[in-house]
């Protein structure tokens, strides 16, 4: 018999909000994070708007002297980190240390201090390289800290897979405690790439919006008149406990992990597969192995980014998955608020999913104005809904054709 996996603790920091409830009942107001870009000043980039974290002081969270030793994604990481764990009341022992583990990545990791350091190499020579520019800029190093942070010597790991990270570290992390390689695991993605080299790459893809005038109405996933997605920073974290070790504490039961799924496009380096037939895969397989049927399921947290292709591949892969029931179920994208988080979406949208479970409410997409016609579900236009569901999904799906499905469930 499967262990049952429970999410006993959530935090999460975005452009919406700086911790869990602000950027929640921002969501829940249909309030968008994204503005003009301020990290940097590059007026030759056709982008210049973004979701940045505001009011943001790592100092809040890590002692001033290894503030200079992360970048801006590991202190990104640690804050919704502890946000999670203070959520989970959780408390790691020396008789229960190498049961817990972490696993927490990110999809590009350390980009503005690689472009940091490469301009001092190149300005003033090797000698003004950081010593430290190496463990700041690579993404295990994120788990890393956090490990070290709380004593958690039990698995540590760190998933890099593009847009699809968060949500395959939560997944991977549900599977490790279901058979039983650890009994707790702190898990999800962060990332905060907005910089000229990552501004500016995307751009050279032509993948991002360029509605500078009108910044929060830019993200607008499954409208007709959108123009690309809009990058945003942040981190997203969940505590999974194997449901007996959670009781055992007395912790306070948010909601149930019960399947995941994860496949391959084996298409493109970018564009998803015809169909979205991946990405349909993908959403079976989680279904399944969550043992339930798809009409049970009540709401679907969209990968939603904003990009036409990516939009309508996804809505031709819930009605292939769910058939008659596709026109039922809830959809929304709450990238339409804080932009697409790239690593750390999956693990942000996690919280959203399990808050929306537990507090019945459904967030909206927003700046849906004029339907896509190939979009043609029920997005939640424009504003939330007071809805009870049981079951929830969560998609992701990144660069590389690697496809995610997390299935969570009200506990019961």
């Amino acid at each position: 018999m499967k262990r049952r996996v429970v999410i006993t603790g959530v935090g999460m920091i975005t452009p919406v909000g700086s911790d869990t409830e602000s950027t929640w009942t921002g969501l829940v107001a249909g309030k968008s994070g994204i503005g003009p870009i301020t990290h940097f000043d590059d007026k030759e980039i056709p982008t210049q708007i973004a979701g940045e974290v505001k009011n943001f002081d790592p100092a809040a969270y890590i002692e001033q002297k290894e503030i200079k030793k992360m970048d801006r994604f590991i202190h990104l990481g640690i804050a919704a980190s502890q946000m999670a764990m203070d959520s989970a009341k959780l408390t790691i022992t020396p008789e229960t240390a190498e049961h817990v583990g972490v696993m927490v990545g990110a999809g590009i990791g350390g980009l503005p201090a690689i472009e940091r350091a490469y301009r001092s190499y190149m300005e003033k020579g090797f000698r003004r390289i950081t010593p430290f520019f190496i463990p700041m800029s690579i993404i295990n190093e994120l788990s890393g800290h956090i490990s070290m942070r709380y004593g958690a010597k039990g698995p540590n790991s760190c998933a890099v897979t593009a847009c699809a990270t968060g949500t395959h570290s939560i997944g991977d992390s549900f599977k490790i405690i279901q058979r039983g390689d650890a009994d707790a695991m702190i898990a999800g993605g962060a990332e905060s790439c907005i910089c000229p080299l990552g501004v500016g790459g995307f751009n050279a893809m032509k993948a991002l919006s360029t509605r500078n005038s009108e910044p929060e109405r830019a993200s607008r996933p499954f409208d007709l008149n959108r123009d690309g997605f809009v990058m945003g920073e942040g981190s997203g974290i969940v505590v999974l406990e194997e449901l007996e070790f959670a009781k055992k504490r007395g912790a306070t039961i948010l909601a149930e992990v019960v399947g995941y799924g994860m496949s391959g496009d084996a298409y493109h380096i970018t564009s998803p597969a015809p169909g979205g037939e991946g990405a349909a895969r993908c959403m079976a397989m989680a279904i399944k192995d969550a043992g339930i049927a798809p009409a049970e399921v009540g709401y679907i947290n969209a990968h939603g980014t904003s990009t036409k292709y990516g939009d309508e591949l996804e809505t031709m892969a819930i009605k292939t998955v769910f058939g008659d029931h596709a026109s039922k179920v809830p959809v929304s994208s709450t990238k339409s608020m804080t932009g697409h988080l790239l690593g750390a979406a999956g693990g942000v949208e996690a919280v959203i999913t399990v808050l929306s479970l537990l507090r019945g409410i459904l967030p909206p997409t927003i700046n849906l104005e004029t339907p896509d016609p190939e979009c043609d579900l029920d997005f939640v236009p424009n504003k939330a809904r007071n809805q009870q569901v049981d079951v929830a999904l969560s998609n992701s799906f990144g660069f590389g054709g690697t496809n995610a499905t997390l299935v969570f469930r009200r506990f019961r």
